[in-house]
Protein backbone atom coordinates (compact mmCIF):
# COMPACT_ATOMS: atom_id res chain seq x y z
CA UNK A 1 0.00 0.00 0.00
CA UNK A 2 1.48 3.76 -0.93
CA UNK A 3 1.44 5.52 2.28
CA UNK A 4 0.97 8.94 0.47
CA UNK A 5 -2.29 7.49 -1.34
CA UNK A 6 -5.13 8.30 0.57
CA UNK A 7 -8.03 5.70 -0.06
CA UNK A 8 -10.75 8.65 -0.47
CA UNK A 9 -10.39 11.52 -1.28
CA UNK A 10 -12.29 15.39 -1.57
CA UNK A 11 -9.90 17.34 -3.95
CA UNK A 12 -11.79 20.25 -3.94
CA UNK A 13 -12.84 20.11 -0.26
CA UNK A 14 -9.12 19.38 0.57
CA UNK A 15 -9.98 16.14 2.57
CA UNK A 16 -8.40 13.39 2.11
CA UNK A 17 -9.15 9.92 3.99
CA UNK A 18 -6.47 7.58 4.40
CA UNK A 19 -6.86 3.84 5.65
CA UNK A 20 -10.93 3.79 5.23
CA UNK A 21 -11.99 0.45 6.10
CA UNK A 22 -14.22 -1.90 4.86
CA UNK A 23 -14.45 -4.48 7.77
CA UNK A 24 -15.43 -4.23 11.11
CA UNK A 25 -13.17 -7.88 11.23
CA UNK A 26 -11.30 -8.77 7.68
CA UNK A 27 -9.01 -10.66 6.69
CA UNK A 28 -7.24 -7.55 5.00
CA UNK A 29 -4.84 -5.46 6.79
CA UNK A 30 -5.48 -2.63 4.72
CA UNK A 31 -9.23 -2.61 4.69
CA UNK A 32 -10.41 -4.02 8.34
CA UNK A 33 -10.77 -2.34 11.59
CA UNK A 34 -9.82 -5.74 13.51
CA UNK A 35 -7.46 -7.65 11.21
CA UNK A 36 -8.15 -11.42 12.20
CA UNK A 37 -6.71 -13.56 9.43
CA UNK A 38 -8.31 -17.29 9.34
CA UNK A 39 -11.64 -15.38 10.60
CA UNK A 40 -14.24 -17.65 8.86
CA UNK A 41 -16.29 -14.37 6.98
CA UNK A 42 -15.47 -10.79 6.82
CA UNK A 43 -18.20 -8.63 8.56
CA UNK A 44 -18.51 -5.58 6.49
CA UNK A 45 -19.17 -1.97 7.72
CA UNK A 46 -22.28 -1.98 5.42
CA UNK A 47 -23.84 -4.13 7.76
CA UNK A 48 -22.73 -2.37 10.75
CA UNK A 49 -24.29 0.59 9.08
CA UNK A 50 -27.29 -0.62 7.87
CA UNK A 51 -28.02 -2.43 11.87
CA UNK A 52 -27.40 1.12 13.42
CA UNK A 53 -29.56 2.45 11.15
CA UNK A 54 -32.32 0.04 12.34
CA UNK A 55 -31.72 0.80 15.67
CA UNK A 56 -31.65 4.41 15.33
CA UNK A 57 -34.70 4.55 13.66
CA UNK A 58 -36.45 2.53 16.20
CA UNK A 59 -35.45 4.71 18.94
CA UNK A 60 -36.27 7.88 16.73
CA UNK A 61 -39.93 6.36 16.45
CA UNK A 62 -40.17 5.50 20.66
CA UNK A 63 -39.44 8.84 21.20
CA UNK A 64 -42.29 10.06 18.88
CA UNK A 65 -44.56 6.99 20.43
CA UNK A 66 -43.83 8.32 23.69
CA UNK A 67 -44.53 11.99 23.51
CA UNK A 68 -47.91 11.37 20.99
CA UNK A 69 -49.09 8.69 24.00
CA UNK A 70 -49.05 5.88 21.78
CA UNK A 71 -47.83 2.22 22.86
CA UNK A 72 -44.34 1.48 22.77
CA UNK A 73 -44.95 -2.26 22.57
CA UNK A 74 -47.11 -1.60 19.49
CA UNK A 75 -44.03 -0.12 17.45
CA UNK A 76 -41.86 -3.07 19.21
CA UNK A 77 -44.08 -5.40 17.68
CA UNK A 78 -43.77 -3.37 13.95
CA UNK A 79 -40.11 -3.82 14.26
CA UNK A 80 -40.08 -7.25 15.11
CA UNK A 81 -41.86 -8.32 12.16
CA UNK A 82 -41.17 -4.85 9.81
CA UNK A 83 -37.07 -5.69 9.95
CA UNK A 84 -37.57 -9.34 8.05
CA UNK A 85 -40.06 -8.28 5.57
CA UNK A 86 -38.36 -5.14 4.75
CA UNK A 87 -35.45 -7.51 4.31
CA UNK A 88 -37.77 -9.55 1.93
CA UNK A 89 -38.60 -6.89 0.12
CA UNK A 90 -35.36 -5.39 -0.31
CA UNK A 91 -34.21 -8.30 -1.63
CA UNK A 92 -37.28 -9.44 -4.01
CA UNK A 93 -37.16 -6.57 -5.52
CA UNK A 94 -33.81 -6.16 -6.46
CA UNK A 95 -33.44 -10.12 -7.75
CA UNK A 96 -37.44 -9.18 -9.57
CA UNK A 97 -35.82 -6.96 -11.88
CA UNK A 98 -32.39 -8.33 -12.30
CA UNK A 99 -33.29 -11.77 -12.75
CA UNK A 100 -31.78 -12.31 -16.06
CA UNK A 101 -28.58 -12.14 -14.16
CA UNK A 102 -29.52 -15.38 -12.13
CA UNK A 103 -31.65 -17.64 -14.33
CA UNK A 104 -31.08 -21.60 -13.98
CA UNK A 105 -29.81 -20.47 -10.60
CA UNK A 106 -31.32 -21.88 -6.92
CA UNK A 107 -33.75 -18.89 -5.67
CA UNK A 108 -33.20 -19.97 -2.56
CA UNK A 109 -29.24 -20.08 -2.99
CA UNK A 110 -29.30 -16.94 -4.50
CA UNK A 111 -31.83 -14.95 -2.34
CA UNK A 112 -29.52 -15.52 0.76
CA UNK A 113 -26.23 -14.75 -0.86
CA UNK A 114 -26.33 -10.88 -0.12
CA UNK A 115 -22.77 -10.73 0.49
CA UNK A 116 -22.57 -10.19 -3.50
CA UNK A 117 -24.60 -6.79 -3.14
CA UNK A 118 -28.35 -6.18 -4.59
CA UNK A 119 -30.79 -4.48 -2.02
CA UNK A 120 -33.47 -1.87 -3.42
CA UNK A 121 -34.71 0.37 -0.98
CA UNK A 122 -38.20 0.93 -2.42
CA UNK A 123 -38.66 -3.05 -1.95
CA UNK A 124 -37.92 -2.40 1.73
CA UNK A 125 -40.25 0.29 1.63
CA UNK A 126 -42.89 -1.71 0.61
CA UNK A 127 -41.87 -4.57 2.97
CA UNK A 128 -42.12 -1.85 5.91
CA UNK A 129 -45.34 -0.99 4.77
CA UNK A 130 -47.12 -4.28 4.47
CA UNK A 131 -45.79 -5.29 7.65
CA UNK A 132 -47.23 -2.19 9.23
CA UNK A 133 -50.49 -2.76 7.48
CA UNK A 134 -50.59 -6.27 9.01
CA UNK A 135 -49.88 -5.28 12.67
CA UNK A 136 -52.43 -2.42 11.90
CA UNK A 137 -55.44 -5.13 11.39
CA UNK A 138 -53.72 -7.12 14.41
CA UNK A 139 -53.80 -3.85 17.22
CA UNK A 140 -57.06 -1.96 15.48
CA UNK A 141 -54.07 0.64 14.69
CA UNK A 142 -54.81 2.85 11.46
CA UNK A 143 -52.14 2.10 8.97
CA UNK A 144 -51.86 6.12 8.97
CA UNK A 145 -51.00 6.59 12.38
CA UNK A 146 -48.46 3.65 12.08
CA UNK A 147 -46.93 5.15 8.83
CA UNK A 148 -47.03 8.96 10.22
CA UNK A 149 -44.97 8.08 13.56
CA UNK A 150 -42.52 5.78 11.39
CA UNK A 151 -42.02 8.11 8.23
CA UNK A 152 -39.12 10.13 9.54
CA UNK A 153 -37.71 7.09 11.51
CA UNK A 154 -37.05 5.49 7.65
CA UNK A 155 -35.59 8.37 6.73
CA UNK A 156 -33.19 7.99 9.06
CA UNK A 157 -32.29 4.58 8.75
CA UNK A 158 -31.73 5.48 5.18
CA UNK A 159 -29.27 8.06 5.97
CA UNK A 160 -27.29 6.03 8.14
CA UNK A 161 -27.42 2.77 5.98
CA UNK A 162 -26.01 4.90 3.60
CA UNK A 163 -22.91 5.34 4.65
CA UNK A 164 -21.98 1.44 4.40
CA UNK A 165 -21.99 2.53 0.72
CA UNK A 166 -18.73 4.88 1.76
CA UNK A 167 -17.32 2.19 3.52
CA UNK A 168 -18.01 -0.42 0.42
CA UNK A 169 -16.97 2.21 -2.12
CA UNK A 170 -20.51 2.17 -4.39
CA UNK A 171 -23.59 4.13 -5.34
CA UNK A 172 -21.33 6.56 -6.78
CA UNK A 173 -22.16 8.63 -9.89
CA UNK A 174 -20.49 9.50 -13.52
CA UNK A 175 -17.05 11.77 -13.59
CA UNK A 176 -17.52 14.97 -11.75
CA UNK A 177 -14.73 17.96 -10.65
CA UNK A 178 -17.59 19.62 -8.83
CA UNK A 179 -17.10 21.13 -5.77
CA UNK A 180 -17.94 17.26 -3.60
CA UNK A 181 -16.19 15.37 -6.31
CA UNK A 182 -14.71 12.37 -4.83
CA UNK A 183 -11.89 10.29 -5.39
CA UNK A 184 -11.69 6.62 -5.14
CA UNK A 185 -8.79 4.01 -5.42
CA UNK A 186 -9.37 2.06 -8.41
CA UNK A 187 -8.46 -0.82 -7.35
CA UNK A 188 -11.00 -0.39 -3.77
CA UNK A 189 -14.27 0.24 -5.84
CA UNK A 190 -16.96 -1.64 -6.68
CA UNK A 191 -19.09 -1.72 -9.75
CA UNK A 192 -17.23 0.12 -11.97
CA UNK A 193 -18.49 0.26 -15.82
CA UNK A 194 -16.89 0.94 -18.91
CA UNK A 195 -17.96 4.63 -19.26
CA UNK A 196 -16.27 5.03 -16.11
CA UNK A 197 -12.49 3.29 -16.94
CA UNK A 198 -13.06 5.49 -19.94
CA UNK A 199 -14.16 9.50 -18.36
CA UNK A 200 -13.27 8.96 -14.58
CA UNK A 201 -10.03 7.78 -14.49
CA UNK A 202 -7.70 10.26 -12.97
CA UNK A 203 -3.92 9.31 -11.27
CA UNK A 204 -2.05 10.68 -8.24
CA UNK A 205 0.37 9.89 -6.00
CA UNK A 206 1.08 7.20 -8.68
CA UNK A 207 -2.45 5.68 -8.06
CA UNK A 208 -5.03 5.40 -10.29
CA UNK A 209 -8.48 6.70 -8.73
CA UNK A 210 -12.10 6.95 -9.84
CA UNK A 211 -13.23 10.80 -9.66
CA UNK A 212 -16.89 10.39 -9.08
CA UNK A 213 -20.00 12.32 -8.10
CA UNK A 214 -20.59 10.87 -4.62
CA UNK A 215 -24.29 10.26 -4.76
CA UNK A 216 -24.51 8.13 -1.68
CA UNK A 217 -23.75 11.24 0.20
CA UNK A 218 -26.38 13.76 -1.93
CA UNK A 219 -28.66 11.14 -1.37
CA UNK A 220 -27.84 11.30 2.77
CA UNK A 221 -27.61 15.19 3.24
CA UNK A 222 -31.32 15.30 1.57
CA UNK A 223 -32.84 12.69 3.42
CA UNK A 224 -31.62 13.93 6.80
CA UNK A 225 -32.82 17.17 5.65
CA UNK A 226 -36.16 15.81 4.57
CA UNK A 227 -36.38 13.90 8.04
CA UNK A 228 -35.81 17.12 9.82
CA UNK A 229 -38.70 18.87 7.94
CA UNK A 230 -40.95 15.79 8.57
CA UNK A 231 -40.28 15.92 12.26
CA UNK A 232 -40.75 19.67 12.52
CA UNK A 233 -44.27 19.82 10.39
CA UNK A 234 -45.41 17.22 11.95
CA UNK A 235 -47.49 18.81 15.13
CA UNK A 236 -49.16 20.44 12.38
CA UNK A 237 -50.41 18.29 9.65
CA UNK A 238 -53.75 18.59 8.47
CA UNK A 239 -54.75 15.29 7.98
CA UNK A 240 -53.47 11.25 9.15
CA UNK A 241 -51.31 10.04 7.07
CA UNK A 242 -49.77 13.25 5.33
CA UNK A 243 -46.54 12.73 6.77
CA UNK A 244 -46.31 9.32 4.70
CA UNK A 245 -47.01 11.38 1.73
CA UNK A 246 -44.52 13.88 1.97
CA UNK A 247 -42.16 11.06 2.69
CA UNK A 248 -42.96 9.46 -0.46
CA UNK A 249 -43.12 12.67 -2.47
CA UNK A 250 -39.85 13.65 -1.36
CA UNK A 251 -38.24 11.03 -1.33
CA UNK A 252 -38.89 10.52 -4.67
CA UNK A 253 -37.82 13.62 -5.73
CA UNK A 254 -34.43 13.32 -4.27
CA UNK A 255 -33.96 9.50 -5.79
CA UNK A 256 -35.39 10.75 -8.84
CA UNK A 257 -32.30 13.24 -9.46
CA UNK A 258 -29.61 11.05 -7.15
CA UNK A 259 -30.82 7.88 -9.82
CA UNK A 260 -30.09 9.98 -13.02
CA UNK A 261 -26.59 10.38 -11.53
CA UNK A 262 -26.05 6.90 -10.96
CA UNK A 263 -23.65 4.40 -12.96
CA UNK A 264 -24.99 1.27 -11.80
CA UNK A 265 -28.61 1.48 -12.15
CA UNK A 266 -31.06 -0.92 -12.45
CA UNK A 267 -32.63 -0.31 -16.04
CA UNK A 268 -36.33 -1.23 -16.71
CA UNK A 269 -37.08 -3.92 -19.45
CA UNK A 270 -34.42 -2.56 -21.74
CA UNK A 271 -36.00 0.69 -22.14
CA UNK A 272 -33.20 2.26 -21.37
CA UNK A 273 -35.08 3.89 -18.33
CA UNK A 274 -33.60 3.64 -14.34
CA UNK A 275 -36.21 1.37 -12.47
CA UNK A 276 -35.52 3.53 -9.82
CA UNK A 277 -36.42 6.12 -11.72
CA UNK A 278 -39.94 5.16 -12.86
CA UNK A 279 -40.34 3.62 -9.38
CA UNK A 280 -40.19 7.62 -7.68
CA UNK A 281 -41.86 9.32 -10.60
CA UNK A 282 -44.88 7.06 -9.14
CA UNK A 283 -44.29 7.82 -5.66
CA UNK A 284 -44.35 11.44 -6.13
CA UNK A 285 -46.64 11.60 -8.41
CA UNK A 286 -49.51 9.57 -6.43
CA UNK A 287 -48.27 11.36 -2.86
CA UNK A 288 -48.94 14.27 -4.64
CA UNK A 289 -52.50 13.87 -5.95
CA UNK A 290 -53.20 12.62 -2.48
CA UNK A 291 -51.74 15.10 -0.88
CA UNK A 292 -53.79 17.40 -2.95
CA UNK A 293 -56.54 15.65 -2.02
CA UNK A 294 -55.97 15.02 1.44
CA UNK A 295 -56.13 19.14 1.71
CA UNK A 296 -59.26 19.34 -0.07
CA UNK A 297 -60.84 17.37 2.48
CA UNK A 298 -59.56 19.11 5.24
CA UNK A 299 -60.06 22.65 4.41
CA UNK A 300 -64.03 21.25 3.90
CA UNK A 301 -63.80 19.65 7.03
CA UNK A 302 -62.86 23.29 8.36
CA UNK A 303 -65.26 24.83 6.98
CA UNK A 304 -68.70 24.53 8.85
CA UNK A 305 -66.53 24.93 12.50
CA UNK A 306 -65.18 28.25 11.00
CA UNK A 307 -68.73 29.21 9.62
CA UNK A 308 -70.61 27.96 13.39
CA UNK A 309 -67.96 30.54 15.30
Amino acid sequence: MQYNAPDIWFPNLGLRLNSVPRYLIGDNPDLSIIYAPGFPVNIFLYAIAIITGIVSAYFLAIWYVKKSGQKVEDYLDLLLLGVPMAFLGLRLYYLIFNWDSYSGQNFIRVFFDIRGGGLAIYGGIIGAALAATIIGVRKNIPFTVLADTGAPSMLLGQVIGRWGNFFNREAFGSYSDGLFAMRIRLDQAHYITTELLETAVVTAYGVDYLQVHPTFLYEAAFNFVLMVALIFYRPHKKFSGEILLLYFLGYGVIRFFVEALRTDQMIFANTGIPLNQITAVLFAVVSAGLLIAGHLRARRAESPSKRRR
